[in-house]
């Protein structure tokens, strides 16, 4: 299916920069003016229900990645979620972290001063290289993204779930901005204690919002000493769990948050099986095409779990020209990065390949 008809994309255009921000959908445009008209209309009744729509948002996000409504916070980000739940774990605990993840995941846990490790991917290994870090050092909290920035390598889901069967006390946190919204997930069932991310890049929602989604035991460790303490008698925050408090204080986006409501709806009308099955040919194509010319980094090409974030292993000197020629992409690493979303298809990696074939 044609999913490109779903997005505004002038002629012309390859956009290929989903890993720095995705486009949202023609809906979503129609849907931010005509909520932005309503919400500041001095008769309407919008700026009044903050609290039942942001409920409603998570109600949604809640039954797409099967996660319990109450373990689902509304953030404007992924590094603001993220901090708050560091901050809410205990002060002894030690980390391992994963060499050249996301800064905004690595540098917040070493800012800190927490003790941690930092596990290398190597050959592209990184499950065994996490198995053999865990054997032989105690730790507390593995921290890693589910799709790295730089190379687009993705992990092992299945490898997650194993890892809390033979270590069921380690907690389990990814970063899935890189990740949510290009094929079906299922918290409960993932493995992972706290998932959280941002939704500007692959869930298409545009900037300002974000998620966190816990497990019932993370729940139980964060902010303990503070969730046995009393709770707020404020008429104003009676609907708040303690944790609520920390992850959503004060007044929210409505707007950037509703976007993120809108793309949640996007999903379920398409499906995100049907998303996979879509990324999963154009992804495959794009991989036999590149690997033909030997663009595709060697960590990521021996591995079985693909994404649809590719670095292309050509000069960077060559970003101009793809700028030149409308494609929307970006150096990272030491090449230059690709996206592959619903709005892309095989013309589009023709068209890569047509225009660094001229130089490469």
């Amino acid at each position: 299916m044609d999913y490109k008809s779903y997005f505004d994309i002038p002629k012309g255009l390859t956009y290929l920069n989903t890993p720095g921000n995705g486009l949202m959908p023609i809906k979503h445009h129609k849907w931010r003016r005509e909520w932005e008209q309503a919400f500041f209309d001095p008769d309407g009744s919008l700026r009044d229900q903050q609290v039942a729509f942001i409920k409603g948002i998570k109600s949604e996000i809640s039954t797409l990645f099967n996660c319990p409504v109450t373990n689902v916070y509304a953030v404007p980000n992924f590094s603001f979620g993220f901090n708050v739940l560091l901050e809410g774990l205990p002060r002894e605990s030690t980390f391992l972290l994963v060499e050249d993840d996301y800064p905004s995941l690595n540098y917040p846990v070493i800012s800190r001063g927490y003790r941690y490790d930092i596990v290398a991917i190597g050959d592209g290994l990184l499950e065994a290289n996490i198995r053999d870090a865990l054997k032989q050092e105690k730790t507390d909290v593995l921290i890693l993204s589910i799709v790295q920035y730089i190379s687009g390598l993705k992990i092992d889901l299945d490898f997650i779930k194993e890892l809390k069967r033979d270590f069921p006390d380690l907690i389990l946190i990814g970063d899935a901005t890189q990740y949510l919204g290009t094929e079906p997930f299922d918290f409960m069932e993932s493995g992972f204690d706290a998932v959280c991310g941002s939704g500007y890049k692959w869930m298409i929602a545009g900037f300002g919002n974000g998620y966190v989604m816990l497990s019932d035991r993370l729940k139980e460790v964060l902010y303990a000493d503070a969730q046995k303490r009393e709770r707020p008698k404020e008429l104003m925050w009676e609907h708040k769990s303690i944790l609520e408090t920390f992850f959503e204080p004060g007044h929210q986006d409505v707007l950037s948050q509703g976007t993120l409501l809108q793309s949640v709806l996007f999903f379920n009308e398409i499906g995100l099986s049907n998303v996979k099955r879509h990324l999963d040919d154009v992804v495959t194509y794009a991989y036999e095409r590149f690997i033909d010319r030997n663009w595709i980094l060697p960590i990521v090409e021996c591995r079985s779990c693909r994404s649809g974030l590719i670095n292309l292993q050509v000069p960077q000197d060559c970003y101009p020209l793809l700028q030149e020629e409308g494609i929307k992409c970006f150096p990272r690493g030491k090449g230059i990065r690709i996206g592959i979303h619903l709005y892309n298809n095989k013309e589009d990696i023709d068209r890569v390949v047509d225009v660094l074939s001229k130089v490469c």
